[in-house]
């Protein structure tokens, strides 16, 4: 599909290109004709208000090119010659082109064949043909053809190289997507397998009569588990939808981030103590940022219930939000096994889990993907650092005055 997409993009463009090219190079050539025949027409004009004194070619600012004239009777029998070039004595050559310019309708025009352009002009007495050379016009015009067409075949050449690089460059975003939703496709369905795999073998077991009603209530407690579950995922991926179409509703206002921050810490205290986990605070206060105020705690959120469930056992997870002249900077920082570079690069994308932490269960490694859809959203940036065990999440947000209250 995107090889067809890159092929159609260049033949578009190719064809715009080729228009353009024909019709810049068809008026050049064409517009050139047009004021050589105008200038010939008044030279020739110029020649017509007296056939008989000549003018040398350059004498006269009107006159350029080489001309003769014929006197002629009513009979169109030669009664008089003169040329501004040479001495033309040839009889039968001048009857030629007596008979070549009466043969055509127009009483001027170009005598292809002898590269000559003629006019005829009359009087009571007698007529006039007037001739001229116009072999240099001729020949220019051969050169300008012959140029353009070269021109325009080189140019034709490089406009391609530059539709093909372009075309690759703008369908890029696209092969990125593309790839990006096959994968997506692929994590999802097996993300869901596992789950349903489970649910539908603990139905079976509950349809079967050898099991009694304790082993029924675990078969059932096993569904709810799994469903439970894929609940999350869906509702993880129908979150990441409404990012990605930009459909989130997201009520954006002043808010004391602070104070955001440290209620936000109170319902994981209980499960940080569980869990044998120390939560330390540093706070500045009154850090105020513009922004929605619930996706700013579920970025949080995401980032405590990472630490919480990563972190080593009896170790301490500090939260730190600091100021930093125009930015605010909301740090959570652990101690656990280190992620190598390759992991902090990859950390954020959907689906991506380590080895260990697949073993981890009801977790479907799409929170911190969310987490970098809502920063961005509100034109921040996150990131992570490891260094001997101790990983790192920072939240950079643009900050507010500081206001005095």
């Amino acid at each position: 599909m995107l090889k067809k997409l890159r092929i159609k993009f260049v033949c578009i463009n190719m064809t715009i290109i080729t228009i353009m090219l024909i019709f810049i190079f068809y008026t050049i050539i064409h517009i050139t004709q047009k004021n050589l025949e105008q200038n010939n027409l008044q030279m020739m004009q110029e020649i017509a208000s007296d056939p008989l004194s000549l003018t040398k070619p350059g004498d006269s600012s009107a006159i350029r090119l080489p001309y003769f004239t014929l006197k002629l009777d009513n009979q169109h029998n030669i009664l008089e010659t003169g040329s501004s070039y040479s001495m033309l004595t040839d009889r039968a050559y001048f009857e030629d082109l007596i008979d070549a310019s009466y043969a055509l309708p127009e009483k001027t025009g170009i005598l292809q064949d002898y590269h000559l352009c003629y006019m005829q002009v009359s009087t009571p007495t007698s007529h006039f043909l007037i001739f001229m050379d116009i072999s240099t016009e001729i020949s220019t015009m051969e050169h300008l053809t012959r140029n353009c067409i070269l021109i325009g075949t080189i140019s034709f050449f490089v406009f391609l190289g530059i539709s093909i690089f372009f075309a690759n460059w703008a369908v890029r975003p696209v092969d990125r997507a593309w790839t990006q939703q096959k994968q997506f496709i692929a994590d999802a369905s097996h993300e869901l397998k596992t789950p349903l795999t489970v649910i539908l073998t603990n139905a079976e077991l509950l349809k079967a009569p050898v099991y009694d009603s304790e082993q029924q209530k675990h078969f059932t407690d096993h569904i709810l588990i799994m469903a439970k579950q894929m609940q999350e995922l869906v509702e993880g991926l129908l979150e990441l939808s409404r990012i990605d179409n930009g459909s989130l509703k997201t009520i954006m206002c002043n808010l004391d981030l602070s104070l955001m921050t440290e209620n936000a810490l109170y319902p994981f205290e209980p499960l940080y103590f569980e869990n044998k986990l120390t939560l330390h605070t540093e706070i500045e206060p009154g850090i105020q940022v513009h922004g929605s105020e619930g996706h700013l705690k579920q970025v949080l959120d995401i980032l405590l219930d990472n630490a919480m469930h990563y972190s080593n056992v009896s170790s301490e997870v500090t939260v730190t939000l600091k100021r930093q002249k125009m930015y605010c900077t909301l740090s959570v920082r652990s101690h656990g096994d280190s992620l190598p570079e390759e992991e902090l690069k990859n950390i954020f994308k959907r689906f991506y889990r380590t080895d260990q932490s697949r073993k981890r269960s009801g977790n479907y490694g799409l929170g911190l993907s969310i987490a970098k859809s809502i920063v961005e959203e509100h034109r921040g940036k996150i990131w992570a650092k490891s260094r001997e065990g101790v990983n790192t999440f920072h939240v950079r947000l643009q900050c507010l005055q500081k206001n005095i209250i």
